[in-house]
């Protein structure tokens, strides 16, 4: 089973259709305790970075999400979920500690002269670490879709799964262990999503 966090801005229902679609047993949790038996968890994410944390730590989700990870069972963070994983964000002069899973700090896109902000795109990734497992059987150069305006910059360039060129290379990805987090959408990233998502699930059995 997989429980798929609601704690009330994430992309909760697109995602659960996704999940149910590659073939997912799916559980919808808004306590820790809808999350003991899971065997893996995906925090999804539409929103601001500090709503999320705020959010999670008000329906103690924080913490869970921390324990969770201590397991050593797959745990994936989607957009906002995946922004989360890091130390902190400069949105909106935030002051919401994130879960501290990865060292670093969300930035905003710098301005430059015909880029939009906020990326409303379909766009490539690069696939910096082939023996990532999400990324069994997608090919490198892929499109997956992107909605956002900050993106993590890691501390740690070895844990870089993808990255994709907006103004710049940014880590549209990243995985280390059991955590694997991507800063586009694979519920709306259509054949190539769904193979990620796939993957995920058969890291859960």
């Amino acid at each position: 089973m997989i429980a798929l966090l609601d704690y009330g801005s994430g992309n909760l229902r697109s995602v659960h259709k996704a999940l149910l679609k590659v073939g997912a047993d799916v559980r919808i949790a808004q306590h820790p305790s809808e999350m003991r038996d899971a065997s893996a968890v995906v925090l999804p994410g539409v929103g601001a970075f500090d709503d999320c944390i705020n959010s999670l730590r008000k329906q103690e989700l924080l913490e869970a999400s921390r324990d969770f990870i201590k397991t050593g069972k797959p745990f994936l963070g989607i957009c906002v979920g995946y922004q989360a994983l890091f130390e902190k964000s400069e949105e909106f002069n935030s002051c919401a500690a994130g879960l501290g899973i990865f060292g670093g700090k969300v930035v905003r896109f710098t301005d430059h002269p015909g880029l939009k902000i906020p990326q409303i795109a379909w766009n490539q990734i690069e696939i910096m670490r082939t023996d990532c497992p999400l990324y069994r059987g997608v090919e490198n150069g892929s499109y997956v879709y992107f909605v956002h305006s900050f993106y993590p910059q890691p501390t740690d360039a070895r844990i870089v799964a993808t990255r994709t060129d907006y103004g710049g290379q940014f880590a549209s990805s990243v995985w280390r262990d059991n955590v694997f987090a991507t800063q586009f959408h694979p519920e709306k990233s259509q054949k190539v999503g769904l193979q990620l998502l796939k993957n995920f699930v058969e890291l859960a059995k």
